[in-house]
């Protein structure tokens, strides 16, 4: 098997430490490279403030963090990144040099010719890659925000079989998803913020481009009306979305829960390394899903859906 050399930009931050995480025992990739902005110089393992689970992978310790610089990443195969968007321009040099990019960073994410990817969702956005060869750029594809990718799961098998219409979302969103240091401790412990900078932007703008159809190498977003609202509560990982879906076809309770059991996204993503055994995972008690208890679902990369009921009307649901 060919192993790839890899770069993570940023990767001393909350997500770049993800990306060392899940990457330093990938069968498919090699860390080669990890840049940063206020440790260059140092060894990772020095650096690093890591706040995950478990200790620094030893395989990535020794490597020298260097700066974010398209110089520094001549020697990969693939570049990562989880550069905030303020500090994520570089991604077009590294677009625009042919290096291959995924990139987890909102700066690209719009991007008509950049596809924005959840394997189980839309795969076939893929096929923006070989425009953008042809373009003698990329391949760049990106990731969505962490809020979207929950929600478009479910409903990417929901709106196959029911015609998606309208989508009302209320989001309960970790700590973790702000970062380190993050929500400062006195603002959020007894507390609950009301308020996420444009993440509520996000999850419109991105939920109808990933549900979106690709034609003649263009996206058209989907027509659902969508609205959101996003929270900031006292939970430490683990996010937690209520949704309205209403749909342009009668809807049952039971055939909704069993059109979600059964959603298989393919052999292609159902046997990658990460990919959990089961995408969606339907909860029966009346009380779950809840982070403390499934955050960890299918190695964490399960979306739990419970709850699961009738809206106003014959076309709605509640989950």
């Amino acid at each position: 098997m060919i192993v790839l050399k890899v770069a993570i930009l940023g990767g001393t931050g909350a997500v770049g430490q993800r990306f060392v995480q899940l990457l330093a025992g990938h069968p498919w990739f090699e860390i080669e490279v990890i840049t940063g902005k206020t440790s260059v110089g140092k060894r990772y393992g020095d650096a690093v403030n890591w706040i995950l689970d478990g200790d620094v992978p030893d395989r990535v310790k020794d490597l020298v963090i260097v700066e974010t610089e398209l110089r520094n990443l001549k020697g990969v195969d693939l570049v990562f990144s989880s550069l905030p968007s303020g500090e994520a321009s570089i991604e077009r040099e590294i677009m625009n040099s042919g290096i291959p990019l995924v990139s987890n960073s909102s700066f690209l994410r719009m991007d008509p010719i950049v596809p924005l990817v959840v394997p189980e969702v839309n795969k076939d956005h893929l096929a923006l890659l070989d425009l953008q060869r042809d373009a003698g750029i990329g391949p760049t594809a990106t990731s969505p925000n962490c809020t979207t990718t929950m929600i478009v799961i479910p409903l990417k098998p929901l709106d196959d079989s029911f015609s998606l219409k309208r989508l009302d979302v209320a989001s309960y969103q970790a700590i973790s998803g702000a970062g380190y240091p993050g929500v400062p401790s006195y603002d959020i412990i007894d507390n609950l913020i009301p308020f996420i900078s444009e993440e509520e932007e996000k999850v419109e703008r991105e939920s109808k481009k990933m549900l979106g159809r690709l034609v003649d190498g263009k996206i058209e977003n989907a027509d659902f009306d969508v609205q959101a609202t996003c929270v900031r509560v006292p939970v430490l990982d683990g996010h937690t979305v209520a949704i309205h879906a209403e749909f342009e076809e009668e809807v049952d309770v039971e055939d909704a829960k069993k059109v979600l059991e059964r959603f298989d996204p393919g052999p292609d993503v159902r046997n990658l390394p990460s990919s959990p055994e089961k995408a969606i995972i339907v909860r029966e008690e009346r009380d779950r899903p809840q982070p403390r208890y499934d955050r960890l679902a299918g190695r964490g990369m399960s979306v739990s859906v419970g709850r699961i009921r009738r809206g106003a009307n014959k076309r709605s649901l509640l989950f």
